[in-house]
């Protein structure tokens, strides 16, 4: 199910982060195509949110990021 565009999308561009970005950042199991999925707003697990969730989080540790600010499903 497609849902649109995300809010993720815009936000990784505005705190400068590319895909390879928070794959790197990662300390879970998470893979490009998840965060290609989660930006052009397939409908993801909750478990995958919360590894894009946390993956922003420890790239960007000074933003106070939540799920409202990633998704808008």
């Amino acid at each position: 199910m497609d849902l649109g565009v995300q809010p993720i999308d815009e936000l990784m561009g505005k705190l400068g982060l590319a895909n390879a970005d928070l794959v790197k950042a990662s300390a879970q199991m998470l893979t490009f195509k998840m965060v290609q999925k989660a930006r052009k707003g397939r409908r993801l697990t909750l478990n995958v949110q919360q590894k894009i969730l946390n993956a922003i989080r420890a790239a960007r540790p000074e933003n106070n990021i939540t799920f409202k600010d990633l998704f808008n499903y």
